[in-house]
């Protein structure tokens, strides 16, 4: 069974930073792509920030030139590096992949547990 672990998260003030790790498991042949979404209480979940498998990133404008994804291909691990971090920051926080687990099948989405990120004095 294929799973995202994520770990990080928690309280930072206004204007710190606060790493995020996110870590693939189980049978995977290939990974298309891994991002990050948050979700602020019953509004739908929003894109943060995506890596594809050739390294291309694309990010909200809300984060931009603040939070860096990165990704590390053999360890199947995603990261999201937040700085700056405001109130409007604080969200459930939400892992994403597109995983093959063999050849012959087709594309998977998964998706972490959700960790909480708050940003408060």
């Amino acid at each position: 069974q294929v799973q995202l672990v994520e770990s990080g998260g928690g309280l930072v003030q206004p204007g710190g930073s606060l790493n995020l790790s996110c870590a693939a498991s189980g049978t995977i042949f290939s990974i298309n792509s891994m991002g990050w979404y948050r979700q602020v209480s019953e509004k739908g979940r929003e894109l943060v920030a995506i890596i594809v498998s050739g390294g291309k990133t694309n990010y909200a404008d809300s984060v931009k030139g603040r939070f860096t994804i990165s990704r590390d291909n053999a360890k199947n691990t995603v990261y999201l590096q937040m700085m700056s971090l405001n109130p409007d920051d604080t969200a459930v926080y939400y892992c994403n992949a597109i995983v093959k687990k063999s050849p012959i099948y087709g594309y998977l989405e998964l998706w972490g547990q959700g960790t909480l990120v708050t940003v408060s004095s």
